[in-house]
């Protein structure tokens, strides 16, 4: 996820403490000092750690203020692992230290925001904007917190909000693009997604996205085209092979559409997505058994996928494999209760589910 992080170096943790470093100090307290502030990962965490607990900086008891600061960088810490909870935990214990800053309050809403609680995340969010009107990064990490709980008027609020503040912000121009999109406002997105890529030529998301719109709105050269653009900035994109390829079955260009969920299979071997469209474009080629075995692949990387029992149930049914389609279409209604396909293909055969 895009986020905005503040980081506290050594010189800033010093400074607090009120006195010039000096390596007379026992060289132990100097390299927690050095692992807390410069220090990444785990050598980070045990630095902090070893100062937390101890309750000493440089070999004098630490202030709370600048416990404060260790718990943070703790906490930064923590998230980079995306250990969450603990990352939650030490963001608090600052705070309740003193650093009721800002960005303390947007480093919490962030954790909380990556650990799937939103209304969390967006609390902290406001009241890092109550403290910092101006902090675009409230604005806009508030707005991917509000996209996430689908909630996509408030999004694009604060992305606007965001866009005010920093009018060259190549991300609120694509995430503002997504609540767009959301909404089923496709060229608004597609405005935003033009005026990201205005700004930054080489965005593979802008394109990506753009592509999306344009592909939702039936637009498929356009929609290839951009995908088409994404590969080139980045040709390791799955789901830009994907979507390329949806766009080129839904336009009639079968072979070119199996030939690029090949391309995302080679690129990922267990593509549940790749296959399973394989699959149906095969099958509009009349080519059941390759599409069997697609939808066989699917399932194998997603037992409970009921859209691939329910399609090889009809691949099956055309091949006249009769216990081999009926067997499929009852897992997917049992998978899926009312399952259209299924609970159609079973009626079809004259059977109950």
């Amino acid at each position: 996820m895009m986020r905005f992080l503040v980081l506290l170096t050594l010189t800033a943790l010093i400074s607090m403490t009120g006195q010039v470093f000096d390596f007379r100090f026992s060289k132990v307290w100097a390299d927690e000092a050095a692992d807390c502030t410069k220090g990444t990962g785990d050598t980070k965490i045990r630095g902090c750690s070893a100062i937390i607990q101890s309750g000493r900086l440089f070999g004098k008891p630490i202030s709370k203020k600048n416990l404060a600061v260790v718990y943070r960088n703790r906490g930064k810490a923590y998230y980079r692992k995306r250990r969450y909870k603990s990352a939650i935990t030490d963001f608090g214990k600052a705070i309740g230290l003193n650093l009721k800053y800002a960005n303390t309050y947007i480093d919490r809403g962030n954790a909380y925001d990556d650990n799937g609680q939103f209304k969390r995340a967006i609390a902290d969010y406001n009241k890092a904007i109550r403290l910092d009107p101006i902090s675009v990064s409230a604005y806009f990490n508030r707005g991917v917190a509000y996209n996430k709980a689908r909630d996509y008027g408030s999004a694009i609020a604060d992305f606007n909000q965001a866009l005010k503040l920093n009018p060259k912000f190549v991300n609120a121009y694509i995430l503002r693009g997504k609540a767009y999109n959301k909404q089923g406002r496709f060229k608004l997105s597609i405005t935003d997604y033009s005026r990201a890529i205005k700004l930054n030529p080489k965005s593979v998301n802008a394109y990506y996205n753009r592509g999306a719109a344009y592909y939702k709105k039936r637009n498929y050269d356009r929609a290839i085209a951009d995908f088409s653009q994404a590969l080139k900035l980045n040709p390791k994109y799955v789901s830009a092979y994907i979507d390329r390829g949806n766009a080129y079955d839904d336009n009639g260009q079968f072979k070119r559409a199996i030939a690029d969920y090949s391309r995302a299979i080679s690129v990922n071997p267990k593509s549940v997505g790749a296959y399973f469209n394989r699959g149906i474009a095969y099958n509009k080629k009349r080519d059941y058994e390759n599409a069997i075995a697609d939808y066989s692949r699917a399932i194998i990387f997603n037992p409970r996928y009921a859209s691939a029992y329910g399609n090889r149930g009809q691949a099956y049914e055309k091949i006249g494999l009769r216990n081999e389609a009926i067997a499929d279409f009852r897992k997917a209604v049992k998978l899926r209760p009312g399952d259209k396909v299924g609970t159609k293909g079973l009626k079809r055969l004259g059977v109950t589910p």
